[in-house]
């Protein structure tokens, strides 16, 4: 995403080098709702314009949504105030295809959203979390603030959002595949407190796909965009029915269909 934005860019602004700075650093395969950039211009386009100046030039998976003029010391990574995450777990047994791109599909058998929930509460404040944090980095510790934590299920959607003053490289694919195996039971809550608390990096081993991830949106101390352009521009799925509980599918008398449904295009 970086080259082509400099490359547009250039096209728009030739005299100088074009070099852009972003909020946050993010794994090929995750999404970006609400990412922020900031490049120096020194050409006569006015702020408005920049949007339609660049996405005329950028590839469809990229569109600028608003743009901004700042004080020269302001920087879209060491400015910002927070960062906000969300991860989509598609929780049904049957596989969806329009959910696919943008959500974990992850079903052995139903999540237990409460155990997962009371585990993820006591991440919130601020904590070493050396645990989640990938080979790589260049930070010089691991200690971060988790401010907002929050875990909902919606039919077959299960959905975390993280907001962290700054996130570790890898920080969130790691809790989340940690946090699924507590709901699967096949992690107790005792032992994920325990590996995060004592830095046990060895032990952290599964990390949730890339595709579930998305950048919601990034805070700072001044209202730079509308609110409609940066604040919750990814969709939220919703879902009309969703898979019985467990319980629930063992009770039930009803025969099962043998019939399939199909998703996809239409033959011509």
């Amino acid at each position: 995403m970086q080259q082509a934005l400099e490359e547009a860019i250039g096209e728009l602004d030739p005299a100088r080098p074009i070099r852009s700075f972003a909020a946050g650093r993010t794994d090929t395969g995750v999404h970006a709702a609400g990412q922020v950039v900031h490049f120096d211009a020194a050409g006569p386009i006015p702020p408005r314009r920049w949007p339609k100046a660049l996405n005329g030039r950028l590839p469809p998976s990229i569109r600028v949504r608003a743009a901004a003029a700042v004080r020269a010391d302001w920087h879209a990574c060491f400015s910002a105030r927070y960062r906000r995450y969300r991860y989509t777990i598609y929780n049904g047994s049957a596989p969806n295809l329009f959910l696919a791109p943008w959500s974990w599909h992850r079903y052995r058998f139903r999540l237990d959203e409460a155990r997962m929930e009371a585990a993820l509460q006591e991440l919130q404040g601020e904590h070493d979390f050396t645990a989640f944090q990938r080979a790589g980095s260049r930070r010089a510790d691991a200690i971060t603030t988790l401010q907002e934590l929050s875990l909902e299920r919606q039919g077959d959607l299960v959905v975390v959002e993280l907001q962290a003053s700054g996130f570790l490289y890898g920080m969130v694919r790691l809790l989340m595949g940690q946090l699924v195996a507590v709901g699967e039971g096949r992690l107790a809550p005792e032992l994920f407190h325990r590996r995060w608390r004592e830095r046990s990096r060895g032990d952290v081993k599964e990390a949730a796909p890339a595709r579930g991830l998305c950048l919601l949106r990034v805070g700072y101390r001044e209202n730079l965009f509308p609110r409609a352009a940066w604040y919750d521009s990814q969709p939220r799925f919703q879902l009309d029915s969703h898979d019985p509980p467990a319980e629930a599918e063992e009770d039930s008398a009803a025969p099962a269909r043998q019939d399939g449904q199909l998703q996809g295009k239409s033959p011509r």
